[in-house]
């Protein structure tokens, strides 16, 4: 339970951090205290790094932008994770979810009030714009922190129908409520800017990082005037989906949700009484009745997520760029060898006749001219690969990769991790979300998906290397660990594959992308 020290313990709290402060030997012991523009906070060390969780951000009434978070008196101790948005999935029960007190941040830190401007890392979970929250092991902030001195910091903001139900028909007032869930982030990032020197971070030195939905959410924030100069690089991992919500059919879906609900526009006050549940029952069967079902493994997003009106947010991203807005960004992005695509790694007498038989289902005389590409691009193929290589998120990478080489000057990096996880003798491939552990260099907290082996680390180091002077300088190369990794261009298609031996290689699969997922 969050707890506020009296304000009498404040200058205890205060002195006893300064006296312990000055000794490098620092310990689980101590009890830092920041202020920040709502209020004094405490956290908790750990081997050294400042560790600060749950700070409120923002509040925020339903459907509208979010709001400074009230200020408080006393230290607000932030010593534990704040509630997780509202969601439906059996890993977050309703009792660590909360629509009100959701917005909080979290920090890891080598230093507070030191004077020093570190680079700044803001993390936004994956989840599809739907669910995920920032409290996973596997990104949390020390290994980085401590090895890269980066001030990392994670947020949770709104999801689903609660922070994408556009409701703009029903009056100004609404004008935004498409957006909120994003416009949240915006408000994490004013907080940054505000308050990040007093955890020895540079607030005009910021770099926003994402997977997966993450990965949208960062393509998103550089398409949105109210983000600009909040953030100074991104990093976009497994996120290039593209979002079809247009204004037209965010408002189609909105007057949908109240039609379900027995609802006029003129009754949309009486949202903010209808409990969640019943909520997101009127959403998916609006949903349903708009659009249908989505189709499994589609390339697109409708529903519940961002929704370009052009004012708030300028256009959808991976469309195939970006706005203008976002020109000056260095950007780095990826993908996985395998994602979404259910591996055949688990069959291992598994013969190319086999193989062709299943690829025929797919491609039909065209069967042979894929096996002919993917040997071009995968010379050491198997049977297996054939049946388990991405067909979603890497064609729309290239695509976008090319569209923002010819947009800006911009440094762009691109990588692709082909390294199949150790666990069960390597069925599960490199799946989706494999790179967030290795980045993080956070084997350990992930050896279900990692293992825990020697080549698990040394990947881990190599690619949190990369992470690291990415959030530093926006150029990922890491002399002596990686090999030389030059930006980007469609001509070249310069690549790195992050994999046991690392190494570059120059549109090695655009042809094949293009035979699966033709690229205008």
């Amino acid at each position: 339970m969050r707890t506020v020290i009296n304000h009498y313990l404040v200058c205890v709290i205060a002195a006893a951090f300064c006296f312990t402060g000055c000794n490098p030997k620092t310990d689980t012991n101590q009890v830092p205290v920041v202020k920040t523009t709502s209020g004094t906070i405490s956290g908790s060390m750990d081997d050294g790094i400042y560790i600060f969780r749950g700070i409120p951000y923002a509040r925020a009434e339903r459907f509208m932008p979010p709001q400074d978070p009230e200020i408080w008196e006393g230290v607000l101790e932030c010593n534990d994770f704040g509630p997780v948005a509202r969601q439906i999935v059996p890993w977050y029960p309703d009792s660590v979810q909360d629509e009100n007190t959701l917005f909080s941040v979290n920090v890891w830190t080598q230093g507070i009030s030191d004077g020093k401007k570190r680079p700044v890392m803001l993390w936004l979970h994956g989840g599809g714009f739907h669910v995920g929250a920032s409290n996973d092991p596997m990104t949390y902030g020390k290994a980085l922190a401590k090895k890269g001195d980066v001030v990392v910091v994670s947020v949770n903001h709104r999801l689903n129908i609660l922070g994408f139900l556009d409701l703009s028909a029903c009056g100004p007032e609404y004008a935004q409520s498409a957006n909120v869930g994003m416009l949240d982030i915006v408000k994490a990032l004013e907080w940054i800017q505000k308050n990040i020197g007093n955890f020895g971070g540079n607030p005009s030195d910021v770099t926003i990082v994402g997977e997966s939905g993450g990965g949208g959410k960062v393509g998103t924030l550089m398409c949105m005037p109210a983000a600009k100069g909040l953030f100074h690089k991104a990093i976009i991992q497994s996120g290039t989906l593209v979002n079809t919500m247009t204004k037209e059919k965010s408002r189609a879906l909105g007057l949908a949700v109240l039609e379900h609900l027995r609802l006029t526009p003129n009754d949309v006050e009486k949202l903010d009484t209808i409990p969640y549940l019943d909520l997101v029952k009127a959403g998916n069967d609006a949903i349903a009745k708009v659009s249908g079902p989505r189709k499994p493994g589609s390339p697109t997003m409708f529903g519940f997520s961002p929704s370009a009106d052009g004012v708030v947010l300028l256009q959808q991203p991976f469309s195939p760029g970006f706005a203008e807005i976002s020109n000056g960004i260095p950007l780095m992005m990826g993908t996985t060898l395998n994602e979404l695509i259910g591996t055949a790694y688990g069959e291992k007498e598994l013969t190319l006749e086999q193989a062709k038989e299943r690829l025929a289902k797919v491609y039909g005389d065209r069967t042979d001219q894929y096996i002919e590409l993917f040997a071009k691009a995968y010379p050491d193929y198997t049977p297996q690969d054939l049946l388990s290589v991405d067909t979603a998120f890497r064609p729309f990478t290239i695509r976008t990769a090319d569209a923002r080489a010819s947009e800006t000057n911009a440094p762009l990096y691109v990588y692709l991790l082909a390294w199949k996880s150790p666990v069960d003798d390597a069925s599960k491939g490199s799946f989706h979300g494999l790179d967030i552990p290795l980045a993080f260099n956070n084997v350990d907290l992930r050896p279900d998906w990692t293992g825990n082996a020697e080549e698990a680390w040394e990947l881990a180091d190599k690619m949190s290397s990369a992470w690291i002077n990415f959030v530093k300088t926006g150029n990922p190369n890491a002399e002596g660990v990686l090999p030389m990794w030059d930006p980007y261009t469609a001509e070249n298609g310069e690549t790195m594959i992050f994999d046991n031996e690392c190494r570059i290689v120059n549109n090695h699969d655009r042809e094949l992308m293009q035979f699966i997922e033709p690229i205008d």
